[in-house]
């Protein structure tokens, strides 16, 4: 039986990338849309300056911190801005922002330092104009690390703030 669900599943994926509209990069012709004069890539690509994947691999969806620490230094400033910026422009999108540490300390000391992480790139968010309506905050601590390795470049991946964005209603 779920071996005919994940069929149904895939055809219907298939059938409907396989749909075409002819004014799905704009009503123009296609001029501006993927490869054309406009320079905007296919919808939900990494250069559609709109999708999700922009967002996290061109404008960067994490920030790095020192060691017991939830400063946001200049260079992660940098980061928040575009985040910011992003967030203003596609408002059809809601942000949750996760914090980690790495595995030094206890538990409890991690949430809370993965809290504070998330909470302080949730206030220079808001401080730069994003409806706080739109953001929340959770805290992994150092349970989701990216990096398995007890060393210090290790550390560094781990000690982060992560912004993953979903479409959805604000409020």
């Amino acid at each position: 039986m779920a071996l005919l669900s994940r069929g149904i599943i895939l055809a219907s994926v298939l059938a409907l990338a396989a749909c075409t509209n002819p004014d799905r990069f704009d009503s123009a012709g296609g001029a501006g849309g993927a490869g054309g004069i406009g320079g905007i890539g296919a919808p939900g690509s990494a250069s559609d300056p709109r999708s999700p994947l922009y967002f996290q691999q061109t404008i960067g969806d994490r920030v790095l911190f020192a060691v017991d620490q939830s400063s946001i230094t200049p260079e992660f400033q940098a980061v928040l801005d575009g985040q910011a910026q992003w967030l203003m422009t596609n408002t059809d999108y809601v942000a949750i922002i996760e914090g980690h540490a790495d595995e030094q300390g206890t538990r409890e000391y991690n949430l809370a330092l993965g809290a504070r992480r998330a909470n302080a790139v949730q206030e220079y968010l808001i401080s730069r104009g994003v409806a706080p309506s739109r953001l929340r905050v959770i805290s992994y601590g150092k349970e989701r690390p990216l990096e398995l390795c007890s060393v210090e470049s290790c550390y560094s991946q781990n000690r982060r703030a992560v912004t993953v964005i979903s479409a959805g209603l604000s409020g």
